[in-house]
């Protein structure tokens, strides 16, 4: 359970994020969140795991307020959490395979299961066999899933993106919808922004939309 009560975010020079936002997202659903740029999602997003922190109210994970977590314990927080930006943010200097392993080394994964965690989620987004390729050689819809992958190596029960298909084009765009759909069958909690309002439309997903860092609907 995500639970955001009545949280605001302002930083300094005084612009207001998030102004009062309560929000509860039930373990293994999936949630669209959209609004206008500016709108604060982006913000939202980044609470969850702990990258930015609340001025005032309290953003709750699995009844552990995260908001009040210690520096040595924010990773662990995200060990569950599997975040995809906009931007790739792929490591181009190494192969696709290093870029997906990087979270398990992190964590310190013993060599044989996390080379088996590579291969399964390069299988499962569809890349299995080009992991010595380098992310330049691939192009941008690869690039995601290359993203998308290394995210979902350490098995998270929580997916969060941030506009994962803004630069790809519609045939990519559904083939990523798709990727996500596939992960919140198996029961993980999927919170995606996106100003595709059609991108979900077939699973008739929980929309959320926010204006101005208020919650408008939902």
């Amino acid at each position: 359970m995500i639970v955001f009560d009545n949280v605001a975010k302002q930083y300094p020079g005084g612009y207001t994020a998030l102004d009062g936002v309560s929000l509860k997202i039930a373990p293994g659903e999936l949630v669209v969140l959209s609004g206008h740029s500016g709108a604060g999602k982006s913000t939202l997003l980044k609470l969850i795991p702990a990258i930015e922190h609340p001025s005032s109210g309290a953003v709750w994970i699995n009844d552990q307020d995260v908001s009040r977590l210690s520096r040595r314990a924010i990773p662990y927080l995200r060990r569950n959490i599997g975040l995809v930006l906009q931007e790739s943010r792929l490591l181009f200097d190494r192969p696709v395979y290093d870029n997906i392993l990087l979270p398990l080394v992190i964590n310190g994964h013993p060599p044989g299961d996390a080379a088996r965690r590579v291969a399964a989620a390069l299988d499962l987004v569809g890349l299995y066999g080009r992991e010595k390729e380098y992310p330049a050689g691939l192009s941008g819809g690869e690039q995601q899933r290359v993203a998308i992958a290394r995210a979902f190596v350490n098995r998270p029960s929580i997916l969060i993106a941030d506009e994962p298909t803004a630069h790809l084009d519609p045939a990519y765009a559904a083939e990523i919808a798709d990727l996500f759909k596939s992960f919140n069958s198996a029961g993980v909690t999927v919170l995606v922004v996106t100003h595709d309002a059609a991108l979900f439309r077939q699973w008739a997903p929980r929309r959320v939309i926010l204006a101005h860092g208020r919650l408008v609907e939902t």
